[in-house]
């Protein structure tokens, strides 16, 4: 079963565990979708945000600008403040905005070994009901690291 292992890390890439016994598929996304979910998203929200901006709503673009400042440089870094934005957005089991701060995390050079201290954080604080939407943040953090 070895003799396949090149032939699996290509096409399941990192999605395949191996035992003494062969080969076990953990899932069977084919490389080729990978990416998508990151590719829709961005598009999807590009698209919103350009139709709530456009509107001409001026509490909306405060709300909008004040998030961007929220996340400047200040007594706290970038880095720290996008770590805390996903905690508390796992917290509130907001996948898009699980999503926005993982891609913010990704940009600030955030480790993969902290963002699963982020996970834990958030799941001890928000509980049990926070795990599907951890999964599905792993999914997306592994798809930008791709």
């Amino acid at each position: 079963m070895n003799q396949y292992l090149p032939f699996f890390k290509k096409v399941f890439k990192h999605r395949f565990l191996v035992s003494k016994y062969g080969i076990t598929l953990s899932c069977t996304k084919l490389e080729s979708n990978m990416g998508n979910l990151v590719d829709e998203f961005n598009s999807y929200r590009g698209k919103m945000n350009e139709k709530i901006l456009g509107s001409g709503n001026k509490v909306m673009k405060r709300i909008y600008g004040l998030d961007t400042l929220t996340y400047k440089e200040g007594a706290l870094s970038s880095k720290v403040k996008e770590m805390l934005g996903l905690s508390t957005s796992l917290v509130l089991r907001c996948d898009d905005c699980v999503k926005y701060h993982l891609e913010k995390c990704y940009e600030q050079g955030v480790s993969t070994e902290e963002i699963f201290e982020v996970f834990s954080v958030a799941n001890l604080v928000g509980g049990t009901i926070c795990i599907p939407h951890t999964r599905r943040a792993v999914e997306y953090w592994e798809e930008l690291n791709i």
